[in-house]
């Protein structure tokens, strides 16, 4: 199994290399990929010089601050065009831990959908103030009741995706970005009926850089999934063409 690790990065010249570095010594069959969104502190720069010794790290640069779901849709498209059996994706901030990733892997041979999840049993959160706590808790709440889904932590970021499910949802028809690419990734693959699976992780929250979440992204998200709602079925990829018969 060969598996990639997408890492979207906006300003994170003091996380990158080290994470990286980390998420590597897991596991021989990681690769990273960072998708750089133009970062003014050099991010980019810095895994383009740590690549030419480093083969299993590449960088994809971007023209500007695209947003999450669209750098998430470029590390998708990076792995399917190289036959990557497994698609990561994790924040580059360590509140993503990269110990957690062997686990992830073992589990990622029976389902076709792992999240790393602060909800269920042995997970949870650190360093989170009480108001923060509480509108994860709702927003996971809302997302799971309006969208029917069975997942207790449908807003994370750390996943493992198997090819079959990236080539079967579509996810490149999806508008939203954020928390809202990651709610309506997790009602595609539930209602295509993939298997999902939910291992205990704590989130760590960053000790250095700055968070890209604010105030307008969490309104976006929760419109975004009222929307979604209303929908009769996911979308799906179109099958491709059938081949004739053998004379």
């Amino acid at each position: 199994m060969r598996a990639l690790v997408v890492l979207p990065t906006y300003n994170e010249a003091e996380n990158v290399l080290p994470l990286a570095a980390d998420v590597l010594a897991q596991d021989a069959r990681l690769d990273v990929l960072v998708v750089d969104d133009n970062s003014p502190d050099g991010t980019g720069d810095l895994v383009e010089t740590a690549r030419a010794s480093e083969p299993r790290l590449s960088l994809l640069r971007r023209s500007g601050k695209l947003g999450l779901g669209t750098a998430y849709l470029a590390g998708f498209r990076h792995a399917l065009d190289r036959d990557y059996d497994r698609v990561l994706t994790m924040d580059c901030d360590y509140s993503h831990h990269p110990r957690y990733l062997p686990h992830m892997l073992e589990v990622a041979a029976e389902a076709d959908l792992v999240i790393g999840s602060r909800y269920v049993r042995g997970g949870g959160v650190a360093n989170w103030a009480l108001r923060r706590r509480l509108l994860s808790r709702f927003a996971n709440f809302y997302t799971r009741w309006l969208l029917s889904i069975p997942v207790r932590d449908c807003t994370a970021g750390f996943r493992c995706y198997s090819r079959g499910v990236l080539e079967a949802i579509d996810p490149f028809s999806v508008q939203a970005s954020g928390y809202s690419f990651l709610e309506e990734m997790v009602w595609r693959v539930h209602h295509a009926g993939f298997s999902i699976r939910e291992i205990p992780i704590v989130f760590e929250d960053r000790t250095r850089g700055t968070s890209k979440i604010d105030q307008v992204e969490i309104f976006r998200a929760a419109r975004h999934v009222l929307i979604t709602a209303f929908r009769k079925r996911p979308p799906r990829a179109p099958l491709p063409p059938r081949k004739p018969p053998h004379r």
